[in-house]
Order: C-alpha cells, then sequence, then structure tokens
C-alpha cells in the first residue's frame, strides 16, 4: 500500500507539472502534495495504527483525519488527487472498525465521483459514476471479508496455543506420574526387598543368639553384607546406571548369583530365613537390551523376595527359557499359595507391599507381559515374558560367547 501510494503521488505530482502547465495554484498544489506524502509515511512513526481488535488511539484518528483534509483541499485544487484514493481507503477500511470504515469508504468514494464530474469537460460520462463506485465496493467487500477471515484466524491460532498448553501440562502430569511410578519401582527392589532381607536374617539371628552363636553371627554377617549391597544399589541407582548384578555381567550370571544369595534355611534344620533355591537355563541365551535385562532381573528380585517374605515355601526355582521369539523367566515355589484375582482386586487385597504391580509395571515397561498362576497350598508360579525383536533373533543358532548353556 505505502509503495502504491508514493507511485500515484508522484504521477500525480507529474501530472499537475506537465499537464496544466504552471499557474498560481501550482505551488501550493506542489506543496499540499509533499506535505500530504509527509504525512501519510511518517505516520506510523509517532502514530502507529492499532493492531487487530483494539481500538484506534487519538493519535492515529488525528493523524487520519489531517491526512484526510490535506487531502480535500488538494481535491479541490488538483484533479489528479483522486489518484491517491485508493491507498487512503484501503488503509482506513484496514485499520478502522467497520461501523467507521465503510462510511468513511462511502464518503471517500462519494469526493470521488464529484470531484470527476466537476472537472469534466465532455458530455456525461457514466464511468466517472460506476467506476469509482465498483472499484470502493470492491475495496470494501474484499477488505471487510479479509478482516473476518483475520479474525476467525486470530481464534483458532488463540485455541490451537490454548490447546498446546493445555497437552504439554498434560505430558508433563503424565511424565511425572511415569517418573514417580520408576522411582517407586526402584525403591521397592532396592530398599524395600533389601531391608525385608535384612530383618528376616537379624530374626533368624534373634532366635539362635544363645543356641548356636556361631549360626546367629553368621546370620549378622549376611545381614551386613545385604545392607552394604542395597547402598551399592542406591549410589547407582542415583547414577542412573544398571543394576549392580548386572554390572559387566549377563542376565545368566545374575540370575544364578541372586539364587546362590545367602538367605536360605540353615543347613542342617530344614527352616530359617528362606527357602533354598535353584537357577535353571532353559535354552542358548542373547544379548538382550539392557531395558529387557533390567526388567527381568528386576520381576525375578521382587518374586523371589515374594516368596521368602510370604509363602512359608522350602523351595523355589528360577527358570530362564530362551527361544527364537521371547525370553521367559519363571519363579517357582512350594509355599501355601493363594487365589489369584484381577490385579485391582489384588490391590484391594494386600494390606503391604507393591510387589505384584510394580512387577506388572516392569513387564509392561519393557514390552512383555506378567502371568500370576497359584492355588491355596499348591505354590506360585510367577511367568514374564518379552518378545524378542527381530535383530535380537537374527543371531539365533550362532555359537554363544561367554553365556552358559543348559546343563
Amino acid at each position: 500500500m505505502q509503495t502504491a501510494f508514493v507511485l500515484l503521488l508522484a504521477g500525480s505530482i507529474a501530472r499537475l507539472l506537465t499537464h496544466d502547465g504552471p499557474d498560481a495554484r501550482t505551488g501550493w498544489s506542489l506543496a499540499l502534495f509533499l506535505v500530504l506524502g509527509v504525512l501519510h509515511l511518517s505516520g506510523p512513526c509517532w502514530a502507529p495504527s492499532p493492531r487487530h481488535g483494539e481500538r484506534p488511539t487519538t493519535r492515529h484518528l488525528l493523524r487520519l483525519g489531517a491526512v484526510l483534509a490535506v487531502w480535500l483541499v488538494l481535491l479541490a485544487l488538483e484533479p489528479s488527487a483522486t489518484w491517491c484514493t485508493m491507498p487512503l481507503l484501503f488503509i482506513g477500511l484496514h485499520r478502522l472498525p467497520a461501523p467507521a470504515a465503510v462510511p468513511l469508504a462511502s464518503l471517500l468514494t462519494l469526493l470521488v465521483v464529484v470531484s470527476e464530474l466537476r472537472v469534466a469537460t465532455s458530455p456525461f460520462n457514466p464511468n466517472l459514476v460506476i467506476a469509482p463506485v465498483a472499484l470502493g465496493v470492491v475495496a470494501a467487500a474484499v477488505l471487510l471479508h479479509s478482516r473476518r477471515l483475520a479474525g476467525r484466524q486470530r481464534l483458532l491460532i488463540d485455541d490451537l496455543v490454548r490447546a498446546r498448553g493445555e497437552l504439554a501440562a498434560t505430558e508433563r502430569h503424565a511424565g511425572a506420574l511415569a517418573e514417580r511410578e520408576r522411582l517407586s519401582a526402584e525403591i521397592h527392589d532396592i530398599l524395600a526387598q533389601s531391608l525385608s532381607s535384612q530383618r528376616m536374617l537379624l530374626q533368624a539371628a534373634e532366635r539362635r543368639w544363645h543356641a548356636a552363636p556361631d549360626t546367629a553371627h553368621e546370620h549378622v554377617r549376611e545381614a551386613a553384607a545385604s545392607a552394604a549391597r542395597a547402598l551399592a544399589e542406591v549410589r547407582r541407582f542415583v547414577r542412573d546406571l544398571t543394576p549392580l548384578d548386572l554390572d559387566g555381567n549377563t542376565l545368566v550370571h545374575a540370575l544364578r548369583a541372586l539364587a546362590e544369595r545367602p538367605g536360605g534355611p540353615e543347613p542342617g534344620t530344614g527352616s530359617g530365613s528362606g527357602p533354598a533355591v535353584e537357577f535353571r537355563l532353559d535354552g542358548t541365551p542373547e544379548t538382550l537390551p539392557e531395558k529387557t535385562e533390567t526388567a527381568l532381573l528386576r520381576v525375578s528380585q521382587a518374586a523371589l523376595a515374594n516368596v521368602r517374605e510370604h509363602s512359608a515355601a522350602t523351595r523355589a526355582v528360577i527358570t530362564l527359557t530362551c527361544s527364537d521369539d521371547r525370553i521367559c523367566v519363571d519363579i517357582a515355589d512350594n509355599g501355601s499359595g493363594f487365589e489369584p484375582g484381577p490385579a485391582p482386586r489384588r490391590r484391594e487385597a494386600r494390606t503391604r507391599g507393591h510387589g505384584l504391580p510394580l512387577m506388572e509395571m516392569r513387564a509392561r515397561q519393557a514390552g512383555g507381559t506378567l502371568r500370576v498362576e497359584s492355588e491355596p497350598g499348591e505354590g506360585t508360579v510367577v511367568t514374564m515374558s518379552v518378545p524378542l525383536a527381530p535383530r535380537e533373533t537374527a543371531a539365533a543358532g550362532q555359537p554363544p560367547g561367554t553365556e552358559e548353556r543348559t546343563p
């Protein structure tokens, strides 16, 4: 619009200087043309136009009134000033509210028609009336329609920004919940299980303190070792590292170490701080993602902790089964068992601990499933199964490295 205004203003001045020739009004007309140009072009600096949806300021209205006043005087002195109408019309319609812009456009169009008829020397030409009116109507229709579209677009953008903010808040809340679940699982697997094992060992030591001092001291040493192991796990967890048992070891070695960890029956008594645990390997294990190995180990630890604390079992077996398309770990015991039910009922029925829900969460996060099979008096089997991706099964059939084979 500014470029068009400058070009039309230059054309009006050129016509003033070349068409009619210099006379007494030429100097005044030339000065008014320059004033019109300065007022119009410098206006955005000292009287900026209002933004969309805002009311025009007093400065803007004064600027617009001054420009129109100079243009009206020019229109009376020099007919070529009508050429500058279109930029003024567009700017007035674009910035003013519709109730003020439409009457202003009508007034400008009427003045242009009157000016054209006043200076016409030939017989009446209908185009002198029709052309300005048609241009004014088209300009008004186009700009008012564009303003309505711009208003709708602003509403859509506001809705989009608001929806994006709500989505970001929802994602932050979901991330906080996920992180809370992760921390809960780690605290349960590292601290709760270790503290439960230490409590059982210390209770066994207390019972044997006078009758079998050597055995009691052994239990105390095992409790201290469990505390040291938990402390190391916590430190690694703070540094966001893998479980201590998987540091430099395979999943097979970690599960075997879990089964051999102290906490079983006292030698020669058949009773004590926990069941005898055996590890079995079925198949040839392949290299697994760290997340999968961690989930399998943590589920095994949680399930074995439940066996030692709740089942009153004398024997438990950890079985790692490796096939071409999936890997499973089973923790079976010969304890008292229970009546399994839906996960929500199990959560409501349990008065302490979060073992099963956390095991289910770990299996789900690793892309696998958790199944619990139990009958009262028949023991319990906890199974976590994780499907293997094609790239993990592509190496099937290759000679194993340091992994152990099935006995």
